[in-house]
């Protein structure tokens, strides 16, 4: 029979009723003929030909058709049999195909699948049909293949006995590889069988399999190991580990279980690897010809292991032995809020982290959310996080709308606070199965979330804790947004991995056991148990962090906690002048300690940015930029030769250098200006005409963690460690190559490119402050000592060490001239004045005196420009280069910077310009009221100590000068040409000149301020002799020597009585102040100690009631004086007999004082009935009572 009678022998038993019937049946028979019988394996009758054969197949296929079809009674025209290669080639949109859906039917399954997951579109439906076989190609992959290809099918619980079966499909997705959430190109698409498929052709009947024997009879045999042993065995799968690929052989394992025991089956010869598809946890099933062998990588135990003849089958039900409907492991829980789950149980270890044990569960659920596809992180049911790093990666991505079953999952409760609280993450025990495809398109990938894979085999080599893993993850999204948008995901994820080392240290690394991990009992594995402390750091960009602290900055003021206790006797000049400068600082250090009134730990901030030269107003440090902002840093660093070990920051290769910050004080200056009415107004702020903050962070270079450093910095850190044997290796290396440079210098010297440049070596031996001048522009000038000629260079030197030819002193060492290279005759040891005006003045964090720097002015070959000038003008390009390591510079050569000052000295000294550092006690802010109200930060005066206890009075007047940032209590500052004056009582006290400058040499530690013990007991005799500032005393009262009360107009601050102030000021409003002094002696001296405020009411032994009655009393006079003297006084006034018998009544105090500046001593004339005597008399000791206990 030819080709067109078996057609139309076709066509005849069809019986097509319309032409377009009859073309499809056609089409159909064609492609049977092309596609599908050269596929066919099955018997053929003798009788038949194979073009009967091709005929009683499409008539197979077109009952099968028909038998899915809603309608029977019609062809289903509007589809089109399609073959793989050209589904392959010309689909490119996800579809779905669905031969029994009606109309009405689609649209109320799109329906159902945007309420489920709104914002997503069902897939669209493609009219298409699929026939062929379905086969396994590499790693077990089922695929259906016709006579065009494969292609790559996906299915769920698929039975055995669909293998190497003819097929038709009615039911299928269809996922290009260019469809969303498919990031690599050269991935094939695949088919998703959404519903079973029709088998076109009889298979063998699958019977009992005689001789198979339960799990508990075969684990007796195991023992035996009999040679040519071969198993079949009935059981429960208890769990189907994934399949591994490791060194090119791929296997995987599963559990067959009974009521006591438990087999493990290994399952690695290549035509069964499709098993792993075909197993389900809790289904009883049949392995054939299973072998026993052993285990090396498992202790050498014994195992079944499938062999090329080995079958499965499902057909055993009736073996399993009674009680066992339901499956060993866990049941499914259903969706359910992750509040009701249980929490992980806490364990402590010895490193005292807070670590917590892990729960086995199982769970199913549909994915509502792909976070991070490449990382394996993904939202169920849209409260519970899925983590599936620590399985293989899955052949088919994920998609929002998938259903899986999961068991022996592990449930862990917040191992990442920036994820949702429930996280189930399977290991490789664990069974991940999808029950349901989604029926919506993918959502295109956020690119800012790691998709590559990167940080997944990171986690494989480094074994590292789930907790971390996490929150690395979220770090590499961060980052994405705020730091690297243009870099590439590889290079996100490594650095996010950097950081995560930085922050949680590497730690010790420990082999993953997988074998123990599937097969052992008890199960073991890394997810176990994990870090369960919610303090983790989290990383936030510099313009969040200065949004939040700009916020935080207003939203927590209040205004009567600025006042000092006595804040309610303030007039309105001290009130204003108390609110007029605050400042907030919040530390973020990991190793803070949790104080007793904190119930919850705050999570510590982590900050990455490129550190830059400073820009726009602030001139004074250095700031940090990522790509939201930047702010500005106090930087300080640690060493030797400053004193105390500490200093300013002044090395320039920290210019461009990526780093990364963990411990460091969040400053918050606040500046306001305000006019209450009286201190019951302070919480209206309508009061408050102007408030302006500033925000800066202070840290040491200690707490720096570089994550890619500048080139300046690698040449720094190299040649940190080096000996003096690199010289030797440079010197032979230069003379290697003399003939050729001499070729190429005469060329470079006379024709100048981009890259030439001239520098010249200089040590700093003065700097003056940054100042404004009347065309808003920023400038200061340094006064340098030149140590060797100017030098030409092909490319800028950098920092690189410095070179015998750079100091003058060439003849004396035997090394040839670098490459392009010249010099000019300037001779060394010249003093000259450096000027940096506008753009250049923002190297001014940087130039410390008594520092060497290579000043190089690039794009120029002149010498000239560096040379002969007693004045160099800086221009915006040139750079500064910090020389640690001025070996070469001969002693003579070296300029000596005049040293540091302390607080004594300055105060014992005459000279009249000093430099001095020093400890700030007490800051107050000084407004000039001549100046418009948008005028402020117009002066301050510092309070400044040194270890003696001694301090002085600094006044900065700023009206000229930048702002310097860092002026607060508990910082210890440099400050540099600074004017000694004497006050008309003979206080010495200093102010700025326009040179003056200051510079935070260490910044205040919050860890040892709040922990500081208390003030120590002292005797008064032997107090100035100890460089304590406070201390607590206690003696008895010799005697009081004064006292007043008064009442004080609040503008005017004159004496107020009862009927008005007596300064003829209209203010209604009046603030009662009293003070009081008295003699106290503890056996070893005596000391005049002041009070003020509310520790007179204290001292005197008075309650609230009788307080305020003496405050009336008061008022009615305006104020009273009283001086005891210790004599007893009586008199016919109440108010002040009052006052003598309460001063009489106090007898010994307990006391914490302030030691005041103490007088020197003075010469006094002594009388007597013979002669007199000079003699030199102490004055008395001065305190300030702080409080009385």
């Amino acid at each position: 029979m030819d080709d067109m009678d078996a057609m139309q022998l076709f066509r005849a038993q069809c019986n097509p009723q319309s032409e377009a019937e009859a073309k499809w049946l056609e089409g159909l028979f064609h492609f049977v003929r092309e596609y599908v019988w050269p596929l066919n394996s099955g018997p053929v009758p003798c009788s038949q030909t194979a073009d009967e054969g091709v005929s009683h197949l499409s008539a197979t296929v077109l009952k099968r058709i028909r038998g899915k079809m809603s309608s029977t009674h019609t062809l289903p025209i509007s589809y089109r049999l399609v073959c793989v290669s050209e589904l392959l080639s010309h689909q490119r949109l996800a579809c779905v195909s669905n031969l029994s859906w009606s109309t009405s039917q689609e649209r109320a399954l799109a329906e159902e699948a945007a309420v489920a997951l709104p914002g997503r579109r069902a897939l669209p439906r493609a009219h298409l049909l699929l026939i062929g076989r379905l086969t396994h190609g590499r790693d077990g992959e089922w695929t259906l293949t016709d006579g065009g290809g494969n292609v790559g099918c996906m299915v769920v619980s698929p039975s055995p006995l669909w293998m190497g079966r003819l097929v038709f499909l009615p039911h299928w997705h269809y996922i290009p590889h260019d469809a969303p959430l498919q990031a690599q190109p050269e991935a094939r698409g695949y088919v998703e069988l959404i519903g079973s498929p029709v088998l076109l052709c009889p298979g063998p009947a699958q019977g009992l399999v005689a001789g198979a024997v339960a799990v508990k009879e075969a684990a007796a045999l195991m023992h035996d190991r009999l040679q040519g042993l071969r198993l079949s065995i009935f059981g429960k799968v208890a769990s189907v580990c994934p399949l591994l690929v490791i060194s090119g052989t791929s296997f995987f394992f599963f559990m067959l279980s009974d009521e006591t025991h438990t087999l493990p089956v290994l399952v690695k010869n290549s035509s069964r690897l499709w098993w792993a598809q075909c197993v389900s946890v809790g289904e009883c099933v049949c392995v054939t010809a299973l072998r026993v062998c052993v285990l090396r990588p498992w202790g050498g135990k014994n195992i079944l292991c499938a062999t090329e003849h080995s079958e499965m089958h499902k057909t055993h039900e009736q073996r399993c032995a009674p009680g066992e409907d339901a499956p060993s492991t866990m049941p499914l829980l259903p969706p359910s809020p992750s509040s009701q789950m249980s929490q992980p149980e806490e364990c402590e270890v010895q490193s005292n982290d807070r670590t917590k044990q892990s729960k086995i569960i199982s769970y199913q659920g549909t994915v509502t959310e792909v976070v991070s596809t490449g990382a394996g992180l993904y939202v169920m049911d849209s409260k519970l996080g899925l983590c599936l790093a620590y399985q293989p990666k899955l052949k088919r991505k994920l998609r929002a709308g998938d259903v899986l079953a999961i068991h022996h999952v592990h449930f862990l409760y917040r191992p990442c606070p920036d994820f949702p609280p429930s996280i189930l993450c399977p290991c490789l025990r664990s069974t991940v199965t999808v029950t349901k495809f989604s029926a919506v398109l993918g959502s295109v990938p956020d690119r800012k979330c790691p998709d590559d894979g990167v940080l997944r085999r990171l986690l494989v080599e480094r074994n590292l804790d789930v907790s971390r893993y996490m929150w690395t993850c979220h770090l590499c999204s961060q980052f994405r947004r705020s730091l690297l948008p243009n870099a590439s995901q590889q290079c996100t994820c490594v650095l996010s991995w950097k950081v995560m080392e930085v922050a949680f240290g590497q730690g010790q690394r420990h082999r993953r056991d997988i074998y123990a991990e599937m097969l052992d009992e008890p199960h073991t594995c890394p997810l176990t148990q994990y870090d369960g402390d919610s303090v983790q750091h989290q990383y936030v960009s510099l313009s969040e962090l200065q949004v939040s602290l700009q916020e935080d900055c207003w939203a927590s003021l209040c205004l009567s906690s600025l006042l000092p206790p006595a804040g309610v006797g303030l007039t309105r000049p001290q009130m204003d002048a108390a609110l007029a400068w605050s400042c907030r600082t919040l530390t973020s250090d990991s190793r803070r300690k949790l104080q007793p009134e904190e119930t919850l730990r705050q999570r510590p901030l982590l900050l990455v940015g490129v550190l830059e030269l400073p820009s726009g107003a602030s001139q004074h440090t250095l700031q940090l930029r990522d790509r939201t902002g930047a702010i500005a840093c106090v930087i300080t660093q640690t060493t030797e030769k400053a004193a105390g070990g500490h200093g300013t920051s002044f090395n320039t290769a920290w210019i461009g250098c990526l780093i990364c910050v963990q411990q460091f004080t969040m400053v918050t200056e606040r500046f306001i200006q305000s006019n209450f009415p009286s201190y019951q107004h302070l919480d209206q702020h309508k009061y408050i005409t102007y408030k302006q903050c500033s925000i800066y962070l202070q840290f040491s270079e200690d707490s720096i963690h570089i994550l890619s450093p500048s080139a300046a910095m690698e040449m720094h850190l190299r040649n940190k460690g080096e000996d003096s044997g690199e010289e030797e290796e440079e010197k032979e290396d230069v003379a290697r190559k003399q003939s050729q440079k001499d070729k190429d210098e005469d060329t470079k010297s006379s024709r100048p490119s981009s890259s030439s440049c001239v520098s010249v070596v200089l040590q700093v031996e003065q700097k003056n402050g940054v100042i404004w001048r009347e065309n808003k522009e920023a400038s200061f000038s340094i006064t340098a000592t030149v140590i060797g000629p100017v030098a030409a260079w092909g490319r800028d030197p950098k920092n690189r060490p410095m070179k015998a030819f750079e100091t003058g002193n060439e003849k004396k060492v035997t090394l040839a001239k670098p490459l392009g290279f010249t010099q000019s005759t300037m001779c060394a040891c010249v003093q000259v004045t450096v000027l940096c005006s506008g753009a250049s003045a923002r190297w001014f964090p940087l130039l410390q005196p008594g520092r060497f720097y290579r000043l190089v002015a690039t794009g120029t070959h002149d010498v000239a420009v560096l040379a002969g000038n007693a004045t160099l003008l800086v221009q915006s390009g040139w750079k500064f280069h910090t020389l640690t390591r001025p070996l070469l510079v001969p002693a003579c050569q070296r300029s000596v910077c005049p040293a540091t000052s302390t607080v004594s000295q300055v105060l014992d000294g005459c000279a009249d310009v000093v430099s001095f550092q020093g400890f700030v006690s007490d800051r107050i802010n000084l407004n000039d009221s001549t100046r418009d109200t948008g005028q402020s930060n117009v002066g301050a005066r510092l309070t400044v100590c040194d270890q003696s206890g001694r301090s002085i009075h600094v006044f900065l007047n700023l009206n000229h000068n930048a702002y310097p940032p860092g002026m607060l209590p508990g910082n210890t500052l440099l400050l540099s040409a600074f004017r000694r004056r004497v006050s008309r009582s003979g206080h010495v006290y200093c102010s700025n000149i326009p040179v003056s400058w200051v510079a935070v040499l260490r910044v205040r530690d919050e860890s040892r301020w709040e922990d500081r013990p208390p003030p120590p007991i002292m005797h008064l005799a032997l107090w100035t002799q100890q460089s304590r500032t406070v201390g607590r005393v206690k003696g008895h009262v010799v005697c009081f020597l004064f006292m007043q009360l008064q009442w004080n107009c609040f503008e005017c601050g004159s004496v107020y009585k009862q009927s008005g102030c007596s300064g003829q000021c209209p203010s209604p409003s009046a603030v009662f102040d009293c003070t009081a002094k008295l003699v106290m002696e503890d056996g070893t001296g005596e000391a005049h100690v002041h009070f003020t405020g509310a520790l007179v009411r204290q001292v005197l032994g008075l309650n609230h009631p009788q307080w305020e009655g003496l405050q009336r009393a008061v008022k009615a006079r305006g104020h009273i004086q009283v001086y005891p003297r210790g004599r007893s006084q009586a008199c016919d006034d109440g108010l002040l007999d009052f006052l003598l018998l309460c001063a009489a009544a106090v007898k010994s105090l307990f006391l914490t004082c302030r030691i005041e500046n103490q007088a020197k001593e003075e010469v006094k004339s002594l009388r007597s009935t013979k002669s007199n005597f000079l003699t030199k008399m102490a004055p008395p000791l001065k305190l300030t009572c702080l409080q009385i206990h």
